[in-house]
C-alpha cells in the first residue's frame, strides 16, 4: 500500500470462539434423553414421508430438534457461564447496558439425521442480539457452521477474489472447521448457515439466542 495512505477498520462484525472440553461429556449425557424425546416425536413425520415417497429413506435431510433448554437444573450452571460471557462481550463491543438486562429468548439442542442430509440455509435470528453454538458431537467428517457478510451495501457490489482460500477484508463470507467442546457467539445480525451434513458422524449441537430488554420488561 502506498506509504501516503494508511489503513483504519470499521463497521467490523466481532465472533467469539472459545473451547470448553470440559462441558461436553455432561451436557451430551443431559442431552441424550432429549435428543431420544425428539427423535419420537419425528416418527410419525418420517413413517408418512416414507409412505409417501415409497421408499425408506429413515431420517435423511430431518433435524431433530429438542424443546427448550432455558431454565432446566441440568443446564443451569452452562447458562450461568454464557450470561457472564455475554456481559463480556457486549461490554467490548462498546454497549451501555446499565439500564438493560440480558434474557435468554431461545436455547435447544440439535442432531442431525444420522443418514446425512441435515444442513441450516442462510437465516438470521430476528429480535435477539447475541447468538451461539456449543458443539457436543462433530468431526472434520460433520456439518459445520458458515457466517455471511452483513453488510448488504458491499454485497451488492461484491468483486471476484484474489485467493478465496484465504480471509481478505473481501471475503463475503467464513467458515468454521469445529470439534467438540467448541463455543461460538456472535451478534444475531450476523446470517449463518450449516454446510450439508454428509451422515458419517454424528452431528449435536446446542443453540443460544439471548435479548437484551430495558430493566423495566419483565
Amino acid at each position: 500500500m502506498n506509504e501516503n495512505i494508511h489503513f483504519e477498520s470499521y463497521f467490523a462484525s466481532p465472533i467469539y470462539v472459545g473451547d470448553l472440553p470440559e462441558w461436553v461429556k455432561p451436557l451430551n449425557k443431559a442431552c441424550d434423553p432429549l435428543v431420544k424425546e425428539a427423535k419420537k416425536r419425528n416418527e410419525p413425520i418420517l413413517k408418512e414421508r416414507e409412505k409417501l415417497l415409497k421408499k425408506k429413506i429413515g431420517d435423511f435431510g430431518v433435524p431433530h430438534h429438542s424443546t427448550t433448554l432455558i431454565n432446566l437444573p441440568e443446564f443451569k450452571t452452562f447458562q450461568n457461564y454464557i450470561d457472564r460471557r455475554a456481559v463480556e462481550i457486549f461490554d467490548h463491543m462498546g454497549y451501555d447496558l446499565t439500564d438493560h438486562k440480558i434474557k435468554w429468548s431461545e436455547s435447544w439442542v440439535q442432531e442431525f439425521g444420522k443418514n446425512g442430509g441435515g444442513h441450516h440455509e442462510g437465516h438470521r435470528h430476528y429480535n435477539t442480539h447475541l447468538s451461539g453454538f456449543y458443539f457436543l458431537k462433530c468431526s472434520d467428517r460433520t456439518s459445520y457452521p458458515i457466517f455471511h457478510d452483513p453488510r448488504v451495501g458491499k454485497l451488492m457490489s461484491q468483486l471476484p477474489l484474489k485467493k478465496k482460500q484465504e480471509i481478505t477484508l473481501g471475503n463475503d463470507q467464513i467458515n468454521y472447521k469445529i470439534q467438540p467442546g467448541i463455543l461460538i457467539l456472535f451478534p444475531s445480525y450476523l446470517e449463518h448457515q450449516f454446510f450439508v451434513d454428509p451422515g458419517i458422524d454424528p452431528f449435536r449441537f446446542i443453540h443460544i439466542n439471548l435479548t437484551v430488554v430495558k430493566n423495566y420488561i419483565a
